[in-house]
């Protein structure tokens, strides 16, 4: 008689079969933004429950992605975070190397936010403004008042993530396309290839995706501005203050009501693969997505995490419990 194996089934045979001694610790790679979000529900899983707490690494949500798509079994990642949607390429390097049942979940909303310690100047800037100051074919400014007059006579000079990084990513779209468009340098197809690329003369210092470490730099150095997830503002609002970007504060209550114009979704993905291979997988996924830690009253919120509106919540809540998988029509 033959038996004939779903791709789930195949894989977890071959995850038992090929582990000597399996993991029994979640193992999270990923966004610096989601980290800190990650982390708190991993910690408090580990106290909560009779499972190990997860260990949560911060590599960048394309580091983390690339590591998550590497192949199915234990030596690879469970789940992985990002700050910004698995792209379509990603995705299909997830299947070629058999990571075909995929899970996505939105956690929350963030806001990116261009920032500078309290004890330097007030900045009010303009997305087109940005894309002046940073963009690689823009006029390549070296102070700031040569952007314009109204701005201050320093020095250009802004830390930010590497391209590893899904905030690199989400600030050339939502900042460096934008302004682009808005600055009339350019047509849609040139601002969002070639018009959204940063410059690499010095003007953008790439920081690292240690978010915590540009914070201490801002500290440092009242002249820089630095670029990171609102969370970081928030949590070290008595260090650092966040520009004016197009008119608007960043703040939760805005970047909630949708009015702050550089924010953006965050996600972790899960190999469904290892659930029930790796214990706890399914259970740290539901503690993220449930009320008490990502609802709109929920221990996230003190950690800067912008909640999605109720009915979202549930619905992604539901598609964590039942694993429900991507089907490769997100980008549509």
């Amino acid at each position: 008689m033959s038996v004939k194996l779903t791709a789930s089934a195949l894989a977890i045979t071959a995850i038992a079969a090929t582990s000597a001694a399996a993991r029994d610790q979640i193992r999270i790679v990923g966004s610096s933004t989601v980290f800190p979000f990650s982390t708190a529900v991993a910690e408090q899983f580990g106290k909560s429950t009779d499972f190990q707490t997860p260990v949560v690494e911060s590599t960048g949500s394309g580091g983390g992605l690339k590591l998550f798509c590497a192949g199915v079994g234990t030596e690879h990642p469970d789940m992985t975070n990002a700050s910004r949607r698995m792209k379509a390429k990603e995705f299909k390097l997830c299947a070629e190397n058999g990571v075909t049942e995929i899970t996505e979940a939105v956690v929350g909303f963030d806001g990116i936010v261009v920032a500078n310690a309290h004890a330097g100047e007030d900045f009010e800037l303009t997305r087109a403004q940005l894309w002046t100051a940073l963009a690689a074919e823009g006029p390549k400014p070296t102070t700031w008042d040569e952007v314009d007059p109204s701005l201050p006579a320093l020095k250009i000079e802004v830390l930010g993530p590497p391209p590893s990084s899904g905030t690199r990513d989400a600030f050339e779209e939502l900042v460096m396309q934008k302004g682009c468009a808005k600055a009339e340098a350019g047509d849609k197809a040139y601002c969002k290839k070639d018009g959204s690329h940063i410059r690499e003369d010095g003007a953008y210092v790439e920081a690292g995706e240690n978010d915590n470490l540009i914070v201490s730099k801002l500290e440092a150095n009242p002249n820089a501005l630095g670029v990171f997830g609102f969370s970081f503002l928030d949590q070290n609002a008595d260090a650092i203050k966040g520009a004016v970007v197009d008119g608007v504060v960043p703040t939760f209550e805005n970047i909630a009501a949708g009015d702050y114009p550089v924010s953006r979704s965050l996600f972790f993905y899960i190999k469904a693969a290892h659930v029930g291979v790796v214990p706890g997988i399914q259970e740290y996924a539901n503690a993220f997505m449930s009320e008490a830690a990502s609802g709109d009253e929920g221990y996230l919120l003190d950690k800067g995490l912008i909640p999605l509106p109720a009915e979202k919540h549930t619905e992604i809540k539901t598609n964590v419990m039942n694993l429900t998988p991507m089907t490769g029509n997100e980008w549509n």
